[in-house]
């Protein structure tokens, strides 16, 4: 086999007397004369040539050098063209090889036997140069292509490695940040005396906008909350963190809604003061666009009397013990959308066995198997139903279950959130 280099001055090379990228040819055929006669022609074109006397010697020397093209004779001793293309289709490749057949045959089925053998191109002896050049022309071409779409699919494939390390990278953070994010609400259920606040926290990804939350400082005195921050994700989480220091059940200190007297003791401020600080600080905190809704109330627990400010979140729901409904509040503006705003104070009173409802509209706006949201009156119906027969966290729980049978895809568009008071509860269920 032998080979020889393209001249620097010829039009298949750059300026600076590079080949181009397609330049590699195997010339295959048992005549020497035939093979003088090719080499000659593509070297004066800027081809490197290699050449081969047998099918069998065309092989070893593509094993060795790999080539970009490939024009073999048809008719040879042993291996014939036919037989060296497919042998050659069977090769390991980095890359696409161009196969040319050389050959006096014209008929049908035998162009037919070399397109099933892998050829992509015939060429009629004796071979015109025009039509020879015209043809490795149209075969660099298809090779050019071929390159180019292997070298994009390989850059996608190397983005795509990225993308799935980054995307490791990124479920690993959400994921703790999930945790992070549950540390938030400590205790799902608790007792105040003879009362028990339950509360529900189910964000439609690994973290989401919604915070429920409960605190007393002191017997008998009970402070719980919904929040619901516009928009989802990480953005809505942060804010959510944040508001949850504001409302801190650990650190009365720094729970803007109590308010310490005479250094041994906290008060609960009325509702409406607390959605207006909270409303300040959201509002002035700079490149902050979300803002929230909430339904806040607090409560003597020995009396019953309640009171309440509802910030733009959906009215809370008051089942009685004897089955009446009642939903609280008539809207307000959300917390954070717009400084200096005045809300107002709901009176209710809850007797024993009474239950309140504070639920996100997750609920609400749950999409059912039919096409239908849930809306207020489906989450009552809900509500009511599973209260029949269940308590605290379970009533939270089989709530949620019944809703997610009943949605149109299992997965949740929407952050889901409630916090349940049942007054009194446990007077109720021992006689």
């Amino acid at each position: 086999m032998q080979r020889a280099g393209p001249s620097s001055h010829d039009p298949k090379t750059d300026p600076a007397g590079r080949p181009a990228s397609v330049r590699h040819v195997l010339i295959v055929d048992d005549s020497r004369v035939q093979l003088r006669i090719l080499r000659s022609m593509l070297e004066r074109w800027g081809f490197a040539v290699a050449q081969a006397e047998s099918g069998e010697q065309a092989i070893e020397a593509c094993l060795a050098a790999p080539p970009d093209i490939v024009i073999s004779d048809w008719m040879m001793p042993g291996m014939s063209g036919v037989d060296l293309c497919r042998a050659f289709r069977d090769l390991p490749h980095d890359g696409y090889g161009y196969f040319i057949l050389l050959s006096a045959k014209t008929d049908k089925a035998e162009v037919a036997e070399g397109l099933d053998a892998g050829a992509d191109d015939f060429l009629s002896k004796p071979v015109n140069a025009p039509e020879l050049r015209a043809r490795l022309s149209a075969g660099s071409r298809v090779l050019a292509m071929e390159r180019a779409l292997s070298d994009r699919n390989r850059q996608l494939g190397e983005a795509l490695d990225q993308l799935r390390v980054l995307h490791a990278e990124i479920d690993r953070d959400l994921k703790q940040a999930r945790t992070i994010q549950q540390a938030l609400v400590p205790e799902r259920s608790r007792l105040f005396g003879t009362s028990r606040v339950s509360l529900l926290l189910q964000p439609c990804g690994h973290v989401g906008g919604d915070l429920v939350g409960m605190f007393s400082p002191g017997t008998g005195r009970l402070g719980m909350y919904g929040i619901d921050v516009s928009g989802h994700g990480i953005t809505s989480a942060m804010v959510t963190a944040r508001v949850a220091g504001y409302l801190s059940s650990r650190f009365p200190d720094q729970n803007l809604a109590l308010e310490r007297r005479f250094d041994r003791y906290f008060a609960l401020h009325p509702p409406e003061v607390v959605a207006e600080k909270l409303n300040r600080r959201l509002a002035a905190d700079p490149g902050v666009d979300e803002y929230l809704t909430m339904a806040y109330v607090t409560g003597d627990l020995h009396s019953g009397e309640m009171r309440m400010v509802q910030a733009g979140h959906p009215p809370p729901i008051l089942l009685r013990a004897d089955g009446e409904i009642r939903l609280l509040g008539e809207g307000g503006l959300p917390i954070g959308l717009v400084p200096d705003v005045r809300y107002d104070q709901v009176r209710f009173d809850m007797a024993p066995g009474d239950r309140l409802l504070i639920y996100s509209d997750g609920f609400t706006e749950a999409r059912m198997r039919d096409g239908s949201m849930l809306e207020e009156q489906g989450l009552v119906d809900l509500f009511r139903q599973t209260a029949a027969h269940a308590r605290g966290e379970e009533l939270l729980h089989d709530m949620f279950w019944r809703l997610r049978t009943e949605l149109v895809d299992s997965d949740l568009g929407d952050d889901v959130s409630a916090a349940l008071l049942e007054f009194d509860a446990l007077s109720v269920e021992t006689p």
